[in-house]
């Protein structure tokens, strides 16, 4: 949007041509007032750019095909660089530049399928993996829908792995965590690669200060948390947390049109403190449950900094990769405490999960944020209707229970507060803009209208009259 500044008669006056509406924008102070229109354009989601403003008409209701198109195949949130690649692209372009650019969510999924296929054949034909199948299928059956689960969600694969593990089969938790680490080091990564490589938008500031705390959080909750609780506590904790979270999620996207950003604005010292911590309490939860880090970031992202879900989903999914790799390694070369069920069961999941892990964030990637947070819902509440009817309860576990419960809403609720005053400070901020850039504009257009005016006063003064020797009809540039 353009806008003219008229300064005549000592008057600013703003002409903002269409239809007279105004949409605010967040503020960025990485790139400065400058650039504040390019800025909004790549940090805005779709639908608030999409915004008609005051005199917009009512709109029509869609058909189911619409309806459709609008929530399952909204489109990728790509990076800047891979946009203009493929505004680039033309008719006459190279096969294999083609292949690379137009095609490039096939080729993200082929390389990391490929890679573990070849890794898994061989240890298959090796080592006989074909006996465990017999024992072992119900678990292969339940990550073809974890690993799509965990490519699509903040959710990963451990979020549906250990509450069905340890409550439908009654594997032990410790075995299941083990389990979920494994797996997830082998699906998340793929899931991963394939991110990085369509270059999905993502939010670094919180894949760099959560991943470092979640690397502490893990170790601790490894080594002095985890084997202080028992296994109902972890199975329960578990599900009571994640509820919570799935409730205050929902209150939040009542409000339909909320503003979201893919990034979070206004960057500061607290906001990267307030990550570093959500990584830890993330990783605590991880050396519990085998996942958790994930869910933290996405939570933090989306109920205080307001990211949407189409960014939080993905760097979730990038965060817990490197987590779960942090926590296979502490298990198995530091404890040294993997068991050999563990391996087992990964055996007859990893050429499911190196599939349906990069299908799934393909597939995420293409819905709209409404969608990802509906499947959070679900899942959330089934596991937790699930823990209360397998699990045998006790009057301590029931009261922990809903304690824990009780303290999630009114730790997320403030956390849902929180990020609603942060918005109202942007929002306050971004009203103050307008004003602000025209002012300056009209101070220097006055500014340059005065140098202008002093400079043709200089030029008109007589030489000759200030310097004994010269006339003043000589031709002052002639002497110089």
């Amino acid at each position: 949007m353009e806008q003219k500044v008229n300064t005549e008669n000592g008057n600013v006056a703003i002409d903002f041509p269409g239809d007279g509406s105004y949409n605010q924008r967040p503020h960025s102070p990485t790139f400065g007032h400058v650039q504040w229109s390019k800025f909004t354009i790549e940090n805005q989601t779709p639908h608030e750019q999409n915004d008609s403003g005051v005199n917009a008409e009512v709109k029509k209701r869609r058909t189911p095909i619409e309806w459709s198109k609008k929530y399952f195949l909204e489109g990728q949130a790509l990076t800047s660089t891979q946009t203009q690649a493929l505004d680039k692209l033309g008719p006459n372009a190279p096969w294999h530049e083609k292949l690379i650019v137009k095609h490039r969510r096939l080729v993200g999924v082929a390389i990391p399928f490929i890679f573990f296929q070849v890794i898994w054949w061989s240890c298959a034909i090796k080592y006989d993996f074909w006996n465990l199948f017999p024992d072992r299928f119900y678990i292969s059956i339940t990550m073809i829908f974890g690993s799509l689960v965990a490519g699509m969600t903040s959710e990963g694969g451990g979020a549906i792995a250990f509450p069905v593990m340890t409550l439908v089969f009654g594997i032990i938790p410790a075995v299941a965590r083990d389990f979920s680490l494994i797996i997830q080091s082998c699906g998340m990564t793929a899931a991963a690669f394939t991110i990085f490589w369509m270059r999905v938008q993502l939010e670094w500031h919180s894949l760099i200060f959560c991943s470092l705390g979640g690397i502490v959080g893990m170790v601790i909750g490894l080594e002095f948390i985890g084997p202080k609780l028992t296994p109902p506590q972890k199975k329960i904790g578990f599900v009571c947390v994640w509820f919570s979270f799935a409730f205050a999620l929902f209150l939040l996207n009542l409000y339909h049109k909320r503003k979201t950003y893919k990034v979070i604005p206004d960057f500061k010292l607290w906001k990267m403190i307030v990550l570093l911590l959500t990584g830890f309490s993330g990783g605590i939860f991880s050396a519990i449950a085998g996942s958790g880090v994930d869910i933290c970031s996405f939570s933090i992202l989306t109920l205080l900094f307001r990211v949407s879900e189409k960014t939080a989903t993905p760097t979730s999914v990038v965060l817990m990769a490197g987590n779960t790799v942090v926590g296979f390694y502490w298990r198995q070369v530091i404890q040294q405490a993997v068991s050999a069920d563990a391996y087992y069961y990964v055996a007859v999941c990893v050429p499911i999960v190196v599939l349906g892990a990069p299908l799934g964030s393909v597939i995420g990637t293409h819905f709209h944020r409404q969608v990802l947070a509906g499947l959070i819902y679900v899942l959330d509440t089934v596991a937790l209707v699930g823990a209360y009817a397998i699990v045998p309860l006790t009057k301590a576990l029931i009261g922990t229970s809903v304690g824990i419960i009780a303290f999630g809403f009114i730790f997320f609720g403030l956390i849902t507060y929180a990020g609603q005053k942060i918005m109202e400070g942007i929002e306050d901020e971004m009203e103050q803009f307008p004003q602000t850039q025209v002012n300056c504009e009209a101070d220097g257009k006055q500014n340059r209208d005065r140098n202008n005016k002093q400079e043709e006063e200089t030029r008109d003064i007589d030489l000759g009259q200030l310097n004994v020797g010269f006339s003043s009809a000589t031709n002052v540039s002639r002497q110089l």
